[in-house]
């Protein structure tokens, strides 16, 4: 297949020869071996011959954007399997670290009473459970399709949030609406809720731990909507349980906005 170097060539060794032509044309009036006739049709040759060599010009450049499209597409893949590697890397590397650090906390104390220390494969497992435990985080509103408003009812009732966003270590029951402490620490909670005002229906929300009020998002007004929120961080002991419960007497309302939410994090191990 020609190049745009070869075209180029065959352009400049075309000119040359009419040049040459042309030349002996002046030089030597009295022969003459190309007349209109003759010429012509070798010139309309040459063109024909460009016309050719710029089709497959053409031919050539879309089969090279294609090969290059499909190099961008395979580049693409392979840098999200790198990222994906690098991510598993830094995971592994935090692990090693965090193992070597036990390993010198052990051989630290070991040492200290003259002895030596190895660290077991259920060792290794038990610190890779413990290291699963401490990620805990979950995220959810009230309704899981729909519009709804729920209440008053006559007593406190627990709220149930359906729709789930993150639920990492499971540690809230999304059919039941109550969080279970899995490791002794510090946990940060929040809620928000949404609702429309009315002068004798409160909107009023309580956090509750181990059936202990903690605090409350309250609010009543006599129109237009309402949207209290509050939050706290607490310390909770394993088994400890955590919940949302509607004020008697209060009603709240939700839908596919996802206005009415309920989120828990663990901070840190105490």
């Amino acid at each position: 297949m020609f190049s745009m170097k070869t075209c180029g060539s065959v352009l400049l060794l075309l000119w040359a020869a009419l040049v040459v032509v042309a030349g002996e044309s002046t030089d030597q009036p009295t022969i003459n071996t190309c007349t209109q006739q003759t010429c012509q049709p070798n010139f309309d040759t040459v063109l024909r011959e460009m016309s050719t060599v710029m089709a497959e010009q053409r031919v050539e450049l879309r089969y090279t954007k294609t090969q290059m499209e499909a190099m961008e597409k395979k580049a693409e893949t392979m840098e999200a399997r790198l990222r994906a590697s690098e991510k598993a890397v830094e995971e592994q590397r935090a692990l090693i670290q965090e193992l070597q650090e036990k390993q010198e906390e052990q051989a630290a104390a070991v040492r200290a009473v003259g002895g030596s220390v190895n660290i077991t494969g259920s060792q290794v497992e038990e610190l890779r459970r413990e290291r699963e435990q401490r990620r805990v985080s979950f995220s959810a509103s009230l309704v899981a399709s729909g519009s709804v408003t729920t209440g008053p009812f006559n007593t406190d009732t627990t709220l149930v949030y359906r729709h789930i966003y993150t639920n990492i270590g499971n540690a809230y029951n999304p059919n039941t609406g109550i969080f279970t402490a899995p490791v002794r620490g510090i946990y940060h909670f929040y809620f928000a809720l949404h609702g429309h005002g009315h002068a004798s229906i409160p909107n009023a929300i309580s956090l509750r731990r181990n059936g202990e009020l903690i605090v409350y998002a309250w609010c009543q007004q006599a129109g237009y909507s309402v949207n209290p929120s509050n939050g706290v961080s607490l310390l909770l002991e394993v088994g400890d349980v955590v919940y949302l419960q509607l004020r008697h007497g209060a009603r709240v309302f939700d839908n596919t906005n996802r206005h009415t939410t309920f989120s828990g994090h663990l901070l840190f191990t105490v």
